[in-house]
């Protein structure tokens, strides 16, 4: 028998009024209710939006990393 494990990414895009961080977060948790075992995130592109001179949202792309099922 082989303890192979086999994953496959997936890219997501999340965001917040907040801060990157909470965008992450947002991000991670829905994938989470979505996706079975997921493993991990990487956090591939941060952008933020603006109006006004002011940063009105941020917003993450996020590779989200699930270990598929035997």
């Amino acid at each position: 028998m082989s303890s192979t494990t086999v994953a496959r990414v997936t890219t997501i895009t999340a965001r917040s009024p907040e801060s990157f961080e909470s965008a992450i977060r947002e991000g991670v948790a829905r994938a989470h209710a979505t996706l079975r075992n997921v493993s991990g995130a990487w956090v591939k592109e941060q952008k933020v939006e603006c109006a006004d001179g002011s940063i009105t949202a941020y917003q993450v792309t996020l590779e989200v990393t699930f270990v598929l099922d035997d």
